[in-house]
């Protein structure tokens, strides 16, 4: 029998110190260029969306790549697109992401809460959102070192 994978992703990430440095005219420019990062690996783009200081990227992976590969090529490259093309010497992602796993069926709800970034950000933090997810999602932390 042959494998049959799908493995859906929501990555989400902060910029260094929450610093608002993502800017709306450059964003569809970003999700483009993480769009090619992750075809280059066999991935697939399914929805990206910013904040000035966060970014969500919904993405399909192949088997062959782990998270972690997956978030540094993302967040290095674009890093270096963002200093590179557009000439913003300053810019950094943080340290550490999350990535939580979707179920198609909740492909749909997963696209919309992606897409209404900017909606919903005016009544809560980055900080809020990030301890809901992994409150939602059971994953243990320790407060002090969420947010490096």
């Amino acid at each position: 029998m042959s494998s049959h994978i799908c493995l859906r992703v929501h990555f989400i990430w902060s910029t260094a110190q929450r610093q608002p440095l993502i800017d709306t005219s450059w964003e569809p420019r970003l999700f483009g260029y993480l769009g090619t990062v992750l075809g280059e690996r066999r991935g697939v783009l399914l929805a990206a969306n910013a904040t000035p200081d966060h970014l969500h990227v919904y993405s399909s992976l192949p088997a062959t790549l782990s998270l972690a590969e997956v978030a540094n090529a993302l967040k290095a490259n674009s890093s270096r697109w963002i200093h590179d093309t557009l000439a913003i010497p300053s810019f950094a992602w943080q340290n550490g992401y999350g990535a939580f796993s979707v179920s198609p069926s909740a492909d749909q709800q997963v696209r919309h809460y992606i897409a209404d970034q900017k909606v919903h950000h005016p009544r809560r933090s980055f900080q809020e959102e990030y301890l809901e997810f992994l409150e939602r999602h059971e994953i243990a932390y320790d407060l002090r070192y969420v947010f490096e």
